[in-house]
């Protein structure tokens, strides 16, 4: 049996589960998802078609850029996820899953764009820019 994942927004409007393997977690550090967040992005990934969402009908799509959408619940406000245009996986993220996760940090990226009130060191390579 595959391992399923359960997770969802703060207020509990959107609830999704995940069957299978998961992404190590990408920790992205740039402005935009800085600005979105408070801090910075950490998400897994799952193909699309090994992902359930309950209350989709309270998910927002924000375009912060010509390449990818923003998924948050309209209502409470919890970033959920990050689709890029034409791929057949969508970033969820990490601590939208409920407890335990399993999940670990593999990588930060766009460090060389992170806020200044804080510091990496949990041993994990920075990237200055994308990882792709």
């Amino acid at each position: 049996m595959e391992a399923v994942h359960r997770g969802g927004c703060l207020c509990g409007a959107v609830r999704f589960e995940t069957e299978g393997p998961l992404r190590e977690v990408i920790a992205c550090h740039c402005s935009q998802c800085r600005r979105q967040t408070g801090l910075h992005y950490a998400a897994t990934n799952v193909a699309d078609d090994r992902l359930r969402v309950q209350g989709g009908e309270n998910v927002t799509w924000y375009r912060a850029s010509d390449e990818a959408g923003r998924g948050f619940c309209r209502i409470c406000g919890s970033a959920l996820f990050w689709k890029a245009d034409g791929r057949k996986h969508t970033s969820i993220m990490a601590g939208s899953f409920d407890q335990p996760t399993g999940l670990k940090i593999g990588i930060h990226i766009y460090c060389a764009d992170k806020a200044d009130f804080y510091e990496i060191n949990d041993g994990a390579p920075q990237l200055a820019g994308s990882s792709s």
